[in-house]
């Protein structure tokens, strides 16, 4: 186990100490934010000349049981780090999200979502507990049972409510390999009745299935890749996806793979889905320059910020007189007997690939009735969804709208009624926004916690860029 992950309770509370202070020193009236070195938000954001909140001494992880199987974990801690901490004693979080540094406190306030949500539902349905810092300056300890309205209104409020400093997960065994199957769909009924068939079996063909997502690279081409945790000695050679190889084309090229399961926890990452090709990392012989050690969503992440900053794209299509292009970059979520419509109006309408699936249900741990509901994300429980992700620029007409082609996703996404996550842009006017996340049940939350409303709301964030 890497020794700079631990932390101890000592550091902890001396790094909660400087986030209290930090807090106390931002003037009334003045944006509250945190100091992170690394966001995985896609929105614009006004600036501001206020310091951020101080998260230094807040990214690791303070202790693990692996009897219980339980981890407390700071809240700016990457999963990079907390797979690190874990997975020696051959366990990890029920839900590990796709890109290395989102935060634990960030998926749970965000809805992170991976491979393992059709059985275990999103990161926030593992928390037994956590620390939050509130509005009021103070850090409430907050559980099902002890103040629960903050407990079930954190999720998705994106800071809206505070930050969490400390929290407390659930883990799961898992062994040293993954084997995978990829299996091909060319029609989109028979690929969701699948989905549907897949996350209440939880297996497909006879073998077990314990983590599932799709990609869909054409109309008649799609797979859904089913992973079975294994601790048989590999009979193959295990793949490696952070060197020349490329997992997402792998998908197309085999019909089993194994992995090492860190490699398969990070098998997204090192070319941010299929993004990096943008930067040119995909040719293979920028790949054999690229240092390994850069080939990270982060990196790419940090360059898409510097390109934004700059202009740099935008000034090289004008010079070449290309057309204007749109950033499309979201997560939706729609119910899976309402997949293939979806995919087909956004065939005709986007016409972006490959696009990503990932299936979900409600974790409900002791049967039927069991789960809770998350009012800033209302999900049904008993039903299956699929969260389908896509992310690139399409072109668009000279003089067209701000964001006319996200405005008409979230349009149609509301048609059918599903859901987006609010990493990136928003354009719901208040009242469509309030229906969809919950405000009321926010609002009842911070005249609590944040009397003086130090934070901003969640409108004000996802969709004001505040």
């Amino acid at each position: 186990m890497r020794s700079d992950v631990l932390v101890g309770a000592t550091a902890h509370e001396a790094g909660v100490r400087r986030l209290r202070e930090s807090f106390a020193a931002v003037p009334a009236g003045e944006p509250v934010r945190l100091a992170k070195r690394t966001s995985n938000l896609f929105r614009p954001r006004g600036r501001v000349t206020t310091p951020g909140l101080d998260v230094s001494g807040l990214d690791g992880v303070i202790a693990i049981d692996p009897t219980a199987r339980t981890a407390d974990v700071q809240g700016m801690c990457t999963y990079e780090r907390l797979v690190a901490a874990t997975l020696p004693y051959g366990l990890m979080p029920l839900v590990v999200p796709q890109l290395r540094t989102i935060t634990l406190g960030g998926a749970v306030t965000g809805l992170g979502i991976e491979s393992t949500s059709f059985r275990n539902g999103l990161p926030h349905e593992s928390v037994l507990e956590m620390d939050v810092l509130v509005g009021s300056g103070e850090v409430v300890t907050t559980s099902p049972t002890h103040e629960p309205e903050l407990f079930a209104a954190f999720p998705n409020s994106y800071g809206s409510l505070g930050y969490a400093t400390r929290l407390r997960i659930e883990l799961e065994p898992v062994p040293g390999h993954v084997a995978l199957r990829h299996v091909r769909f060319t029609d989109r009924t028979a690929l969701a009745e699948a989905i549907a068939a897949i996350s209440l079996d939880r297996s497909y063909d006879g073998g077990r299935v314990d983590a599932v997502d799709g990609t869909v690279f054409a109309p008649d081409e799609a797979y859904l890749t089913l992973a079975t945790w294994t601790d048989e000695p590999p009979a193959t050679p295990t793949s490696d996806y952070a060197g020349q190889q490329i997992y997402y084309r792998s998908i197309r090229e085999r019909r089993d793979d194994l992995l090492a399961t860190e490699d398969y926890l990070w098998r997204w990452d090192t070319d941010w889905f299929w993004c990096s090709g943008a930067f040119g990392v995909q040719h293979p012989v920028v790949r054999r320059l690229w240092p390994r050690r850069w080939r990270r969503s982060d990196v790419y992440h940090r360059l898409v910020g510097w390109d934004r900053r700059f202009g740099i794209v935008d000034r090289i299509d004008r010079a070449r007189d290309r057309p204007a292009r749109e950033r499309v970059v979201q997560d939706i979520e729609v119910t899976v007997e309402r997949l293939p419509a979806f995919l087909d109006w956004f065939d005709e309408h986007v016409g972006m690939t490959p696009v990503w699936l990932c299936p979900l249900r409600l974790r409900e741990p002791d049967g039927p009735g069991s789960g809770r509901t998350w009012p800033a994300y209302p999900l049904e429980p008993g039903q299956t969804y699929v969260n389908v992700g896509f992310w690139g620029t399409v072109p668009v007409g000279a003089g067209a709208a701000d964001g006319v082609v996200n405005r008409a996703i979230e349009e149609q996404v509301h048609a059918l009624g599903g859901h987006k996550s609010l990493y990136s842009e928003a354009f719901y006017d208040p009242d469509t926004f309030a229906a969809l996340y919950g405000t009321a049940a926010l609002d009842a939350v911070r005249a609590t916690y944040d009397p003086d409303e130090r934070f901003s709301t969640l409108y004000e964030k996802a969709v004001r860029r505040r």
